[in-house]
């Protein structure tokens, strides 16, 4: 299973990039130390010249990789979502009860992130901070529309439609699953982000988790069949 899990690649829209950065070592570095960088300074400050400073490249090496920032930022969501998809799955796979499977999953999508040694380039609990702060610039564009047209979203997509069909198959009834599975994986981000800033505003905290909540908020809605 360990080599299994370290041969996964995350697939990404080749739409996104100009080059594959998963291809070269300095591709490697430049999602790397990207990371650490629009954590560091964040995402308004973060400049793809300050990225050749800090991996000792010229910026012009940084474009034949992404046509500019903001495809950057795509990238590393849609990372993020690919590999928070691959710990779902797997995490699931082997469970046939519905609901301990729709647990799984929401704990998964919800819990606090742990670094993932199967992927040495990247910070797993840094991009999460990233996504918590920044995700909403990927979409909150203009350009939304045509970007989703193109695939640049899909994996987001996918992973929320992996959600609703286990909230189906709990309770099919349910008259509004996709509302409650994308409620679920883009609330627990506000969460996080209120419980870091806002505190006044969530009742999560060092006591309860975003876990909890949406924990409590699905199995509130939802009536589970006998079986489960």
């Amino acid at each position: 299973m360990e080599r299994l899990l370290h041969s996964i690649r995350i697939g990404i829209n080749d739409k996104i990039y100009v080059k594959d950065p998963e291809s070269s070592d300095l591709g490697k570095r430049i999602i790397e130390q990207s990371i650490l960088m629009i954590d560091e300074m964040g995402f308004e400050s973060f400049t793809f010249r300050k990225l050749g400073e800090r991996i000792k490249s010229n910026e012009s090496s940084i474009y034949r990789y992404f046509e500019n920032k903001h495809k950057l930022l795509l990238y590393l969501a849609s990372w993020y979502w690919g590999w928070l998809e691959y710990r779902m799955v797997f995490a699931t796979n082997g469970i046939t009860n519905k609901k301990e499977k729709l647990k799984k999953a929401i704990e998964i999508l919800t819990q606090t992130v742990e670094q993932d040694v199967s992927f040495s380039h990247i910070n797993e609990v840094l991009l999460n901070k990233i996504v918590i702060n920044e995700y909403s610039k990927s979409y909150l564009t203009k350009e939304v529309d045509r970007e989703n047209k193109d695939g640049y979203f899909i994996i987001y997509k996918r992973l929320i439609n992996r959600l609703h069909d286990m909230i189906v198959a709990l309770d099919g009834s349910y008259p509004y699953p996709s509302s409650l599975a994308s409620t679920i994986l883009e609330g627990s981000l506000h969460q996080y982000f209120l419980k870091e800033h806002f505190p006044m505003l969530t009742d999560c905290n060092d006591v309860t988790t975003p876990t909890e909540y949406f924990m409590d908020l699905a199995f509130r809605a939802l009536k589970p069949t006998v079986n489960g």
